[in-house]
């Protein structure tokens, strides 16, 4: 219904921010980054998701687009609902949620207030096919397929040399782009060793 709203920011709270539109106040939940930086009496634009239900209607919005796509798949997962998509993408930005569902990462994961082990393990199951490589972004910019394929390959064979799988991705996101797998994997261990 609606694509996004801009407006007037006139409160900010743990999970809500009102927009201020013409003497209308929309109540919007976001997460803790969309929130980053902004002030009351800021002009502001939210992307966002009308959340229907027979007794619930809530407006939810993210300033960019990557966070509201990535909350969307989140919201696909049987048993996982706005809220709790909300507190995933508070403690977790979009691309190292992409990174940790890509790797089998249920621990980080579950660093999210109220995401448990199994839900983390449902999320992995049913987003590991949808998050395609070439989604995960990179320094604001989306990576293209063949290095967001290297990077999630190098991240699987640093867990198959017995990384953990975070400690896998903070070691494959310290080593410079534009490296061949091989050389990848190399730098990641020579940089990390465990």
């Amino acid at each position: 219904m609606f694509d996004y709203i801009k407006g007037n920011l006139t409160a900010i709270y743990d999970t809500n921010a009102v927009v201020d539109i013409s003497g209308i106040g929309y109540k919007i939940i976001t997460t803790s980054k969309s929130l980053q930086g902004v002030k009351t009496g800021d002009n502001i634009m939210f992307y966002t998701y009308l959340h229907l239900r027979e007794d619930i209607m809530d407006l939810y919005g993210f300033t960019d687009l990557h966070e509201r796509s990535t909350f969307m798949l989140l919201i696909s997962v049987s048993g996982v609902g706005p809220k709790a998509a909300i507190s995933l993408l508070s403690a977790l930005e979009s691309e190292s949620l992409a990174l940790a569902v890509i790797s089998g990462d249920v621990k980080t994961i579950t660093t999210a207030p109220g995401i448990g082990q199994k839900l983390a393990q449902r999320i992995v199951l049913e987003l590991k096919d949808k998050i395609k490589a070439s989604y995960i972004a990179h320094e604001g910019a989306v990576v293209e397929q063949p290095n967001a394929t290297l990077e999630s390959e190098a991240v699987e064979a640093l867990i198959g040399l017995g990384y953990t799988p975070s400690v896998a991705v903070k070691a494959i996101k310290s080593v410079e782009k534009g490296l061949s797998l091989e050389e990848t994997i190399k730098k990641a261990l020579s940089q990390n060793a465990m």
